[in-house]
This record gives structure tokens, sequence and C-alpha cells, in this order.
């Protein structure tokens, strides 16, 4: 157990480590996107659905989809800058199954991008992602990490990951997720530091990859 388990992480709002948890989510849906937030549909499981306003879910999740962190002053107000940003948000209640009950699933639009994210909220302001654009993921947001979409085919993570390793940097972990053989493979790499912008351009280059997005890190410590 880390200190930040025992006393929460630092965040303007309500005092619930399920908040900052919120916030994060929705910077993982903020940052996968890519461009400016114009629209969000954001469905509410269990425990987020049932005390989320009691706890300031709803504020904290609009305010990541903003690009605000869980400590920034503007949280508190993030309906009138999500109105003043021109981004519209919808609130519903969803049974996601088996999931843990602090679970959201977000989904997002910009001008030319679209993107889904679904994830819980363990506590300490810690996050767990599972599903980005409808496939399987398993990551945190406490490091920096790539997420690739492409056309499943022979040695394709062989690659990405001769690609990384030229590139100075260390994989920590990494998830795949496949339609079906040959299908959209959707692919999340945890690094020990940033990709550099050469190294996503490549990636954007191959003709087999159809979306790439590095996600900074979104935790302190």
């Amino acid at each position: 157990m880390s200190l930040l388990d025992m006393i929460g992480p630092v965040m303007i709002g309500p005092s619930s480590s399920h908040t900052a948890g919120a916030c994060r989510l929705g910077l993982v849906a903020h940052h996968l996107l890519g461009e400016a937030p114009r629209r969000a549909v954001i469905g509410l499981h269990a425990s987020f659905a049932k005390t989320g306003r009691g706890h300031g879910t709803h504020l904290a999740l609009v305010a990541g989809l903003l690009g605000f962190s869980p400590d920034d002053p503007r949280l508190p107000h993030a309906f009138e800058e999500a109105q003043a940003a021109g981004l519209s948000v919808e609130f519903k209640d969803v049974d996601l199954g088996d999931v843990h009950p602090n679970t959201a699933h977000i989904d997002l639009h910009g001008d030319t991008q679209h993107v889904t994210v679904q994830g819980s909220s363990t506590g300490g302001g810690v996050i767990q992602v599972t599903q980005v654009q409808g496939l399987g993921v398993n990551f945190s947001g406490a490091s920096p990490t790539v997420l690739l979409r492409y056309t499943d085919a022979v040695g394709m993570i062989a690659r990405i990951a001769t690609t990384i390793a030229a590139d100075g940097v260390n994989i920590a972990a990494l998830t795949c997720t496949r339609e079906n053989r040959g299908g959209q493979a959707l692919l999340a790499i945890e690094l020990d530091a940033p990709l550099s912008e050469q190294a996503l351009a490549f990636f954007n280059h191959w003709p087999d990859t159809n979306w790439v997005r590095l996600l900074p890190k979104l935790m302190d410590g």
C-alpha cells in the first residue's frame, strides 16, 4: 500500500478519490480523441450511477474530457467550462455487466474523430482502462502508453516492439486484442518514457496501421 492509497490524491472539488479517478478516465478519452471534444455520451455503471452526483463524478468526468487534471481549480465549474468550449454531454445509467462498480463508458466525438473508452476508478485516484474502441485493453495511465489499431498480420507486434526499442524506450507491459484473425487489432503498450515524434510518425505511415495515439502519464509519482 502506498501513501497515495491511504491519503488519496491532490484534487479540487468533492473529497473523493473516485472523483480523481473519474477525472483521469475523462483525461484518457480526451487524449485519445486527439482533438477538441464536441459531444460526449457517458454511461455510468452501478455505484457511479447511484452516488456519482454526490461525489462529483459527473463534474470530474467532464473536467477530464476538457483536459483538466484532478487538481485543476476549474474542475468545480466543469459544466460551465464545457458549455463555453462547445462540448455537449449526456449522462446515462447503464448496466455494463460484471465490471467494477465505479465504471464509466465514454463515447466521445470531435469534429472529425471518435473514440470510445471504458474504465474503472479503483480507489485512491487510480484507474484501470479496460476497453478502447470496443476492444479489450488493460492499462492504468500510470506510465506513458502508446495505442495502435491495425490490421492483424504476422509479425506486427515484433515490428512495433523493434521500433520502440530503436527509439531507446523500454516496454513495461502490453496487451493486444483482435476482433478475429486478420481483422482489426488493438495494441496498448505501457512505456518507461514517451516515444519520440519521429517514432509516432513512423507508426502512422505504416499501411496496416490506421490509428495511433500516445497517452501521457496521468498519475503523479
